[in-house]
């Protein structure tokens, strides 16, 4: 389903030499854990993709350490899992003190293992790393957890926006301009709406979607307008803090208009008549979704290909909800390397996970996941840089809004489907979405999560 590019093994010249100095910055400690060798260092891939794209990668980290008279093996563990097989396997290695050395993990799971002190802070080896002067500001800004500290190396990320047919609009004779107010989009929509029947927008709504109600379509609305729902500082949740109720309000704009899908975000898995259906046929003419959408959902090797996709397709930012706020893209962390407080190998294991994050190899793996760098040194660099989409992104990052979370996002994010479930089932309009969350959210969370 997804492509990958063979990497020489050894790579030669400059662009070897590029590598290694990026790699030679920060990661020593005088080889107290045997970061100078002889030592064998695992790591974890549970994502087919992403086992195949490292393992290419290892001979030449193998190959950049000898050359700087470092004796490091790597050990890859292999385990094609599900998400939430990943969290309770990994969750156990941690507990008993056997994980791997270094763990590609997704960011959700970050705050949770952090918080637990399954995790090694990473702080001293990144301000002693060359390569850290690179990330962008916002991502190392979104990287730092409750306590003030790192606990994973991101290295790949993307950004959240409207995907539309620019094809099926402009064959309508509608607007394809960004929009700058969601009032702007919606009579866009309700046009569409005439001329087709249909209903041309979806956005993960309900408990079918699971925890993308919250991830992939409530919270990129909600941080665009407010950025005070969550505190790092004191771990709580301002479940009165006005986004909430103006994000219920839209969705329930959405329904009553009739422009959201709603039998098919009933549907056990609502993203397959949605996302690989409807929009690659351009009955759906709108749909909230993430970078990788060029790659592994509409690409020519996705889950639902469109052919000539980049003709057919384009993106917005986020429309301003509320007055005042201006249109936006949502960014993502996505996947990071952490390394378990356990580990006896950590600066070798940062060394690898340097390694990794810089120049070619980063380059090779955003491509194989289809994701943008969250790096500024990137975009010259092959093949990341024959990637237009993955660019754009890359661009629209400088403008992207991130809420860091902790704590109960899981809860939020359980009583934000339940709550988006009433409006898509014309039990409750906005206001008593919103009042049937904030009860909801309050007794899941409990008093010490919540700001009173």
């Amino acid at each position: 389903m997804k492509r990958t590019r063979v990497l020489a093994i050894v790579a030669a010249g400059t662009a070897m030499a590029s590598v290694l100095a990026a790699c030679s910055g920060g990661s020593t400690d005088g080889g107290q854990d045997g970061s100078d060798g002889p030592v064998t260092v695992s790591i974890m891939e549970f994502q087919q993709t992403r086992i195949d794209g490292v393992k290419k990668l290892i001979p030449g980290f193998e190959a950049a350490m000898k050359a700087q008279g470092k004796d490091i093996k790597v050990k890859l563990v292999a385990d094609v899992l599900t998400d939430d097989q990943f969290k309770t396997k990994v969750t156990q290695q941690l507990i008993a003190k056997q994980a791997p050395d270094l763990i590609d993990i997704g960011d959700s799971l970050v705050p949770g293992w952090a918080g637990a002190g399954y995790l090694a802070p990473i702080d001293d080896y990144l301000k002693n790393w060359d390569g850290w002067k690179h990330y962008y500001p916002q991502i190392k800004k979104a990287m730092v957890r409750q306590d003030g500290k790192i606990y994973a190396l991101v290295h790949d990320t993307g950004v959240q926006n409207l995907f539309y047919r620019k094809d099926q609009l402009t064959q309508f004779g509608i607007n394809t301009t960004q929009p700058t107010t969601w009032d702007d989009l919606i009579s866009r929509l309700e046009q569409i709406k005439q001329k087709t029947g249909g209903t041309p927008i979806v956005i993960p709504a309900g408990t079918a979607w699971g925890g993308s109600t919250w991830t992939e379509g409530f919270q990129p609305i909600l941080g665009g307008t407010d950025k005070n729902y969550y505190s790092l500082q004191t771990g709580k949740w301002d479940l009165r803090s006005p986004g909430f109720a103006a994000v219920f309000n839209l969705y329930y704009d959405l329904y009553s208009k009739g422009l959201l899908p709603v039998q098919d975000l009933e549907n056990p898995n609502p993203w397959e008549p949605t996302k690989y259906v409807k929009f690659p046929a351009g009955t759906i003419q709108v749909s909230a979704q993430g970078t990788s959408g060029w790659k592994f959902d509409w690409g020519p090797e996705g889950k639902a290909p469109i052919k000539d996709l980049n003709e057919k397709v384009d993106t917005w930012q986020y429309p301003g909800l509320r007055s005042g706020d201006s249109p936006f893209g949502w960014s993502g962390l996505g996947f990071g390397y952490g390394m378990p407080a356990a580990s006896p190998h950590k600066a070798a294991a940062m060394l690898l996970a340097e390694y990794l994050s810089t120049g070619e190899p980063l380059a090779d793996q955003l491509v194989t996941s289809g994701a943008a760098s969250p790096r500024d040194d990137l975009n010259s660099v092959k093949p990341y840089a024959d990637e237009p989409k993955l660019l754009q992104a890359g661009k629209d990052l400088s403008s992207s809004v991130y809420v860091p979370t902790g704590d109960g996002a899981d809860q939020v994010a359980q009583a934000v489907a339940a709550a988006t479930e009433l409006i898509i089932n014309g039990k409750a309009d906005g206001a008593q979405a919103y009042e049937a969350f904030v009860k909801n959210a309050k007794d899941i969370l409990g008093p010490d999560l919540v700001k009173e």
